[in-house]
């Protein structure tokens, strides 16, 4: 799909995004376990490979030693709007731009296929989660009270407008 170049360890290193094969579930898979208090299991995730309207997403790294999957986005296009599931990065290598990266390429997905709104629920406590969304134009909308059932904790309901972030990328 693309490649981006990235900081990793103080050094450049390329990153490719490109669509997500059963082949990368194993690294997928220790992303989504240490991401995710509950995380969705393999068999989700090779489901949703063949699931219509599902966008699976991985971000490559490629630098030296550095090889493999750094993060991941899933989200469904359903009746015209995206439906945003998981996004995850390695820990290694947060805070780095690769969930922006991956978050990009989901804008394009959409903006290629004239979906206009997005959706998706987050948890209350994920800041930097919450934060990365807004970047791209989303705004809570509402609350999920309990949605967590491992926590108990609430989810924020954030939507967004893609077409300030069609304009704000040129596509």
């Amino acid at each position: 799909m693309v490649t981006y170049c990235i900081q990793s360890n103080n050094k450049a290193a390329d990153v490719e995004i490109t669509e997500m094969t059963v082949d990368d579930l194993d690294e997928v898979m220790a992303i989504e376990r240490y991401s995710f208090v509950t995380p969705r299991s393999e068999k989700m995730f090779r489901l949703e490979l063949r699931l219509p309207g599902a966008h699976n997403l991985v971000a490559k790294v490629n630098y030296e030693s550095d090889r493999g999957i750094a993060g991941y986005i899933n989200f469904l296009i359903v009746v015209g709007e995206v439906h945003i599931r998981d996004v995850a990065v390695r820990k290694d290598l947060r805070m780095r731009g690769i969930a922006s990266k991956l978050m990009a390429e989901m804008v394009k997905i959409s903006y290629h296929q004239m979906v206009l709104h997005a959706t998706l629920e987050v948890r209350r406590s994920n800041t930097a989660a919450i934060e990365l969304y807004e970047k791209f134009g989303f705004e809570v909308k509402g609350v999920r009270p309990l949605y967590y059932s491992d926590t108990q904790e609430d989810a924020l309901i954030m939507w967004a407008d893609l077409r300030e972030s069609f304009r704000e990328m040129n596509v």
